[in-house]
């Protein structure tokens, strides 16, 4: 196998030790990046550094929303590494599923602090640790619910459109030095995302233009792309990435 040389960039992962973050791992390593992972399992996230090369990949672990492990983080990669170019706020929640007329607060509050908060929180510390004096770019994972109505995850929803906001206000705020902007997935098959396909993947695919459902390497792509010097010129954008999903938007 030929060796990748090393781009002399690095990447903060959130909740990057499986499904959409670890296929984002994947793409940035491949290209010669090299990454810190986080996420809640200490011993999935030892396997994913294994899986992606102990030289080009470190991993912090701890609960996203948690502003310690927030700066702890930052703190490792800058120690590692000594930069941190690129952020890649992954790291998500959805333990609720159902209307919003019977959505516990409790259980919002905290779909909002790990899913939200906790991206400003990343983002707070990668822009003042590196990307605010050297530039960079910010990569946030939301999701179709986001821009559209969810139904049966719309607590997940809300917070994916306070996320594409979100992007919105970082990316007027930290131009010019910093890119930022969202990928909008539709399904894409994780564990994170089975209750909504196990069992009827087929039926489920059949919604789709392009007759499947999204894989992590899909979103690792569009995530190369969005941190990459072809993009240079974005920012403020979310990128959808759905297979085609919203062209049957009124189709019945």
């Amino acid at each position: 196998m030929t060796e990748v040389p090393d781009s002399g960039k690095v990447a903060l992962i959130t909740g990057g030790s499986r499904g959409i973050g670890y296929g984002v791992a994947e793409a940035l390593v491949a290209r010669g990046d090299r990454v810190c992972l986080t996420g809640r399992g200490a011993d999935a996230l030892a396997d994913a550094v294994a899986r992606l090369g102990g030289d080009r990949a470190i991993a912090v672990a701890g609960k996203a929303h948690d502003e310690a492990h927030q700066a702890a983080a930052v703190e490792r990669v800058m120690e590692v590494f000594g930069r941190v170019d690129f952020l890649v706020n992954n790291a998500g929640t959805n333990p609720v599923y159902g209307p919003l007329a019977e959505l516990d607060l409790g259980v919002a509050r905290k779909v909002y602090e790990t899913n939200v908060i906790s991206a400003l929180g990343f983002a707070q510390q990668t822009y003042r640790a590196w990307q605010k004096e050297n530039g960079g770019a910010i990569v946030n994972i939301a999701s179709v619910a986001g821009l559209s109505p969810s139904p049966f995850i719309g607590a997940y929803g809300m917070s994916k459109a306070a996320m594409v906001n979100l992007t919105l206000q970082l990316a007027h705020e930290f131009a010019p030095s910093v890119r930022v902007n969202t990928i909008a997935p539709a399904v894409v098959k994780t564990r994170f995302a089975e209750p909504l396909y196990e069992g009827r993947e087929a039926e489920a695919a059949a919604a789709y233009p392009l007759a499947r459902l999204g894989m992590p390497e899909d979103i690792g792509g569009a995530a190369a792309f969005l941190t990459s010097d072809q993009s240079d010129w974005i920012t403020g954008q979310t990128l959808v990435v759905d297979g085609g999903l919203f062209l049957n938007a009124g189709v019945h």
